[in-house]
C-alpha cells in the first residue's frame, strides 16, 4: 500500500488503562485523541474531556491548528461521535468548512487504521510506564513533551525519521481555512430562576439578573462562556468531573443584592387602600316603598 504525501491522517481514540485524577477527587479515563500521517507517521495526540462529538471536532481542530496545515483525508473507524457508517451532521459540516474528506470504515476492519492502532500500543508500552499524572492538563503537558522524542525515532519501513519526513507531508496538506469551523459546544436556554445552565453533566452559575432571558452557552475543551444579545455575562474553566455545581461568587453576591432590593421594595411599597363599596341603606326603603319622611302618628292605647 503506497500513501502519498498529504493525503490521509488516521484518527482513533485511545484510553489509559489506569485513571488519573479528573478534579473534585474523582478518577477517570478520559479519551486521548490520536492523529498518525499515513505518509509520515507522525504522531500527534492530546486528551480530551469526553468522546462527545463537540469534543471530538474540537480536538481535531486543536491538532490541525498545531499542524498549521489540512490533509485531504481524515480516516475514521465506527466512532459514535463521529458517525455510523457516514458522518453525522456537524462533523459534515466541519469537514466541508475544512475541504476535507472524514471517511468511516466499515465495521471490524481495524486493520485499514492500522498505524494509528500500533501507536495506542506505542502509547502503552513507552509513555504510560513509570509516569504519575496530577491532572488532564498534567498528563498533556508530559504527553506534549514526550511527543517529539516519538516522532524523532527511526521508521525502517519509511527510511527516515517522522520528524523529517512531516515537512514534505505538509507541503502537500493545504493551509488552515480563513474561517474557524464550528468545533465547540453551542445551546440557547432561556436562564430559571437558580441562575445555572448545564454543560454536559455539570451545572454552571450565570449572572442572575439574566433570569428569565435567552441566553447562549458555549463549551470549547478549555472554557465554558455565557452571552447574551453577544455580551458575556459569565465565564468558567471547564471542569472535567461530573455532576457538579460550579458557582461564581460574584453571581452569588448579585442574587443576594436582588433578594434585599426586592424585600426593600416589598416593606416600602405604599399598600393600596381598599375600595369598598357603601351601600345607600335608602335604596332598601325604596325598594319596600318605605317614606321615612312623613312618620305616621303612633297611638298608644291603654286598656282601662
Amino acid at each position: 500500500m503506497v500513501h502519498e504525501p498529504g493525503f490521509q491522517v488516521q484518527c482513533d481514540l485511545w484510553f489509559p488503562h489506569e485513571p488519573l485524577p479528573v478534579g473534585e477527587g474523582q478518577n477517570d479515563t478520559p479519551p486521548v485523541l490520536v492523529m498518525t500521517s499515513a505518509f509520515s507517521g507522525f504522531i500527534q495526540a492530546r486528551m480530551l474531556p469526553s468522546r462527545t462529538t463537540p469534543d471530538l471536532l474540537g480536538g481535531m481542530w486543536t491538532l490541525l491548528q498545531d499542524a498549521q496545515a489540512v490533509p485531504s483525508r481524515l480516516l475514521w473507524d465506527n466512532e459514535s461521535g463521529i458517525g455510523r457508517r457516514r458522518p453525522t451532521e456537524p462533523v459534515a459540516a466541519f469537514a466541508g468548512s475544512l475541504g476535507l474528506e472524514i471517511k468511516l470504515l466499515p465495521p471490524r476492519d481495524p486493520e485499514s487504521k492500522g498505524m494509528v492502532e500500533r501507536m495506542n500500543r506505542f502509547f502503552r508500552q513507552r509513555f504510560m510506564p513509570g509516569r504519575d499524572f496530577r491532572s488532564p492538563a498534567d498528563f498533556n503537558g508530559q504527553l506534549e513533551d514526550w511527543l517529539p522524542k516519538a516522532n524523532h525515532r527511526y521508521s525502517r519501513s519509511r527510511h527516515g525519521r517522522p520528524d523529517e519526513l512531516i515537512v514534505l507531508d505538509r507541503e502537500r496538506m493545504r493551509q488552515l481555512p480563513p474561517v474557524t469551523p464550528e468545533a465547540v459546544f453551542r445551546n440557547a436556554v432561556r436562564l430559571p430562576r437558580d441562575y445555572y445552565v448545564r454543560v454536559f453533566s455539570n451545572d454552571y452559575s450565570v449572572d442572575p439578573s439574566f433570569i428569565g432571558r435567552i441566553v447562549d452557552v458555549t463549551a470549547d475543551l478549555d472554557t465554558v462562556w455565557v452571552t447574551h444579545d453577544g455580551v458575556i455575562i459569565a465565564t468558567h474553566v471547564r471542569v472535567w468531573a461530573r455532576h457538579l455545581v460550579l458557582t461564581d461568587p460574584a453571581h452569588v453576591a448579585r442574587a443576594a443584592v436582588m433578594r434585599r432590593d426586592f424585600r426593600t421594595q416589598r416593606v416600602h411599597r405604599p399598600q393600596p387602600e381598599e375600595a369598598v363599596q357603601v351601600r345607600d341603606l335608602a335604596a332598601y326603603d325604596e325598594i319596600f316603598g318605605i317614606d321615612l319622611g312623613q312618620q305616621p302618628d303612633l297611638v298608644l292605647e291603654v286598656a282601662s
